[in-house]
């Protein structure tokens, strides 16, 4: 018969066992404060405070990977002063090693590992009056997308050093860390995007106002504007400048989006505030290219047609500015265009621009962008020129601003695909 005496790591695993549950205990804490918490720097305080006091580390910090600029960032840091003042590369030190072997890692002696992590931690030190002697590292990885690390530093123990549980709890620890520091970005990213929106939005409504309205009453000369998205690219404006004479003028802006909205934003502004003095289309262009082309951004340009419209003279004065030539529908349904044209704004500075005097008597002008005739259905066909004028006729005799209206309404309703601003301008004699 033999004896045993019981072995020692019983003892040990007992204790072990305690901690397991009370480290569970503690990521269970994480998980339910984490998903109740969707503010980003709440959520890293949060993180740190429980992983220093659980590791009884001296400092503690979270790097995320900036993708713009390829450079970790430092978001958050507890005891350890400076470091958002300095952005790290992703191939430096303990964080790169732990990056791209998608593992906790642990540094045990800062000063007896390989010499690269050594300088490293001693260059970062001088910068943040901060002595190095530990380190554990752990990747944040959510959807298996690694977004950057957490950083211990320090055990607070005599020797400084953490050892491989401390290792293997970060590991553990960081589970649910990545997970909320991901929540909470997506959300603070949700938040910006619908602060943009909104921005954007009014944005829209501010361009709405720059165009003009239409007349209940009879009138010559109306107007329709159909964003592809909420902000145009595209703006027209008319009015009544005394003595029978009607003004207007029909503006695109190349590209899409924020940049060109602005752009035509402040185009149509120059015109609004320059037509009102000025009633020559040659020198209105040749004033509005110079203004923009002080500020414009390279490769951008604004098409524009400006006219005068005389109802005593039945003439009207025209100039134009790289834009799409305007149709012209007679008493006789037959179409004609205006071809002569100029460079667009914004391209050459000091460019004199010509204006031309035609008869315009018992006619209809349209003045459009090119997303009406480039607009393709299903098939990938355009409307192009024909099939707007196909529209035109058939819509001639209804009131101008209904008229425009009804024929953009059949253009959609006829499964052509809206990409680009609809913009018509309609003058009728």
């Amino acid at each position: 018969m033999f004896l045993f005496k019981p072995k020692k790591p019983v003892l040990n695993e007992a204790r072990s066992e305690t901690q397991d549950n009370v480290d569970l205990e503690i990521i269970n804490k994480m998980n339910q404060e984490f998903a109740v918490s969707l503010d980003l720097n709440e959520t890293l305080k949060t993180a740190l405070q429980i992983i220093i006091a659980r590791l009884e580390a001296q400092a503690a910090n979270v790097f995320l990977i900036n993708n713009k600029i390829k450079k970790f960032e430092c978001i958050a840091s507890i005891n350890q002063d400076h470091l958002e003042e300095y952005k790290l590369e992703l191939t430096d030190g303990v964080m790169a090693k732990a990056v791209d072997q998608r593992k906790c890692i642990r540094v045990g002696n800062v000063r007896k590992d390989v010499r690269e992590i050594a300088e490293f931690y001693f260059d970062l030190d001088n910068k943040t009056n901060f002595t190095t002697y530990s380190v554990l590292c752990a990747p944040l990885i959510a959807a298996n997308d690694c977004i950057g690390v957490i950083h211990c530093l320090n055990k607070k123990t005599n020797e400084k050093l953490f050892i491989e549980d401390d290792r293997k709890l970060l590991e553990l620890l960081s589970t649910p860390a990545a997970l909320a520091i991901r929540n909470a970005k997506m959300a603070k990213e949700m938040v910006e995007q619908n602060k943009i929106q909104k921005e954007v939005e009014i944005v829209g409504e501010i361009q709405k106002s720059l165009l003009s309205s239409n007349k209940k009453e009879p009138f010559p000369l109306a107007g329709i504007n159909i964003p592809a998205k909420v902000v145009s690219g595209d703006f027209y404006n008319f009015n009544d400048l005394g003595d029978g004479k009607y003004g207007f003028g029909v503006a695109d802006v190349s590209g899409k989006g924020i940049k060109s909205s602005l752009l035509m934003s402040k185009a149509s502004s120059l015109y609004s505030c320059l037509s009102k003095t000025n009633f020559s289309p040659a020198n209105l262009l040749t004033q509005l290219n110079n203004e923009i082309c002080e500020t414009i951004s390279r490769g951008m340009f604004v098409t524009m047609l400006i006219g005068i419209y005389d109802k005593n003279t039945d003439e009207l004065l025209l100039g134009n500015a790289g834009h799409e030539p305007p149709i012209i529908m007679n008493d006789k349904n037959e179409f004609s265009n205006f071809n002569e044209a100029g460079p667009p704004l914004g391209i050459v500075s000091k460019t004199k621009y010509q204006e031309h005097k035609i008869s315009f008597k018992n006619s209809s002008m349209y003045i459009f962008t090119d997303g009406i005739t480039e607009i393709k259905n299903p098939q990938g066909e355009e409307l192009g020129s024909i099939g707007f004028q196909n529209y035109i006729t058939k819509f001639k005799d209804k009131p101008n601003n209904e008229r425009l209206q009804m024929i953009i309404d059949n253009v959609l309703n006829s499964k052509y695909i809206q990409k680009d601003d609809l913009t018509i301008v309609v003058l009728d004699t």
